[in-house]
């Protein structure tokens, strides 16, 4: 699929490939540490409920977080439409931002980080734009954004943003699934001004267009030397892109369910002058990457695929009234089960070689490590943050 093997190699239950200058590993199932992990995880605390009296921790539909040089947390509270700050040892401290298109306002904000200066990035796709605020939530400059899907974003050391990934929607129309359009990269580089300076990232083409949608989702977290790191939600396939855009490695990992494309491919419809669109049923491997300080990867994998009472999803209208649109997302489906046995975290080495995995008994729609401070979040059941501590056995 990818090229012609150049080179083949096998350590340690991994076979590795040079394809064109890229490595390809191929991961055994358990990895290098085998059934005992050389790191373990210890819960710390955790920070809100959907069940929370407190408004301060009453999340709904959070979906990120950010920690500044002094250990402060800032929780993107997406479906609230505000910023929740707390001190290192989870005090809560401020809440930021509300409901609207002005500055330090939003509408269902998808991603959150902190650039070397202490200034807060969040991408807030449906006023299409990028507000750069500060600590207190002050507006510092907003980046606008008329035809380009920002998504999430993460910001380098160098001054340089990152952007892609899952945010935004895309513009459907009848009879489009099955047309074979150029597909965007995956990932852009964007200066401190929002301008891009470059695109990047290989998807696979599925030759369907809802398939191309989803088949080529993928999270991404960047490394304190600005490389970027890929984790595809419905492929097997972890990468590394160096901070100049170039492939490095490109790693799988053996599974147990199959990533097979189902006949059932979705559909277009148009109805009374809209658009339905029911997207394929493809099983999902990963939701979520981060890289620690040690260089080691971060992938939140699934171990199976969600039972029938574990499956939910976000409803989302939209109306239009004099010229103002109004939108609402609302959380469908069990969100009263909490804990699982559907995710663990499996750890990559700096080369793509997988190390392990430990269990997880939670949901995860995402991850973040800095330090040895790791964090997972629920953001569509428990609307809860488990803060970690990473330690070397």
């Amino acid at each position: 699929m990818f090229g012609v093997v150049l080179a083949a190699a096998m350590a340690f239950g991994q076979t590795v490939e040079m394809v064109k200058g890229v490595r390809l590993v191929h991961n055994d199932k358990d990895g290098l540490w085998g059934k005992k992990p050389k790191i373990q995880l210890k819960l710390i605390r955790t920070l809100g409920d959907v069940n929370a009296d407190d408004e301060a921790l009453a999340f709904y539909m959070p979906s990120g977080l950010a920690l500044d040089s002094q250990g402060n947390l800032y929780i993107l509270d997406t479906g609230n439409h505000r910023i929740q700050k707390f001190g290192p040892d989870g005090d809560f401290l401020a809440s930021l931002g509300r409901q609207g298109q002005g500055p330090g306002e939003f509408s269902y904000p998808d991603s959150i980080d902190i650039d070397s200066s202490g200034l807060i990035w969040v991408s807030d796709p449906h006023n299409k734009r990028i507000q750069v605020l500060t600590a207190e939530g002050k507006e510092a400059k907003t980046l606008s954004f008329v035809d380009e899907r920002v998504g999430n974003i993460r910001c380098t050391k160098s001054g340089l943003v990152m952007a892609g990934g899952m945010g935004g929607f895309l513009v459907f129309r009848p009879g489009m699934e099955e047309k074979e359009n150029a597909l965007p990269r995956l990932f852009k580089m964007l200066d401190g001004e929002g301008n891009v300076l470059g695109e990047y990232g290989e998807p696979y083409d599925f030759r369907h267009t809802l398939l191309n949608t989803m088949g080529n989702q993928i999270k991404f977290a960047v490394d304190a030397e600005g490389a970027v790191y890929l984790a595809y939600l419905y492929q097997n396939r972890v990468e590394k892109y160096s901070p100049q855009g170039k492939l490095v490695w490109r790693a799988d990992r053996k599974l147990d369910y199959s990533l097979e494309v189902p006949k059932d491919k979705g559909r277009l419809e148009a109805k009374g002058g809209g658009i339905s669109v029911r997207m394929p049923r493809l099983n999902q491997c990963a939701n979520g990457i981060a890289v620690d300080s040690a260089g080691r990867v971060w992938v939140v994998t699934m171990t199976r695929q969600a039972k029938e009472d574990e499956q939910v999803g976000v409803a989302m209208s939209m109306m239009v009234t004099g010229g103002e649109r109004k939108m609402s997302m609302k959380v469908q489906g069990n969100t009263e089960i909490q804990k699982t046995d559907m995710y663990k975290l499996e750890i990559f080495n700096h080369e793509g070689v997988l190390l392990g995995s430990l269990a997880v008994d939670h949901f995860i729609d995402g991850i973040a490590v800095k330090g040895p401070r790791l964090f997972l979040w629920d953001g569509m059941r428990g609307a809860k943050f488990y803060e970690y501590r990473i330690e070397e056995k």
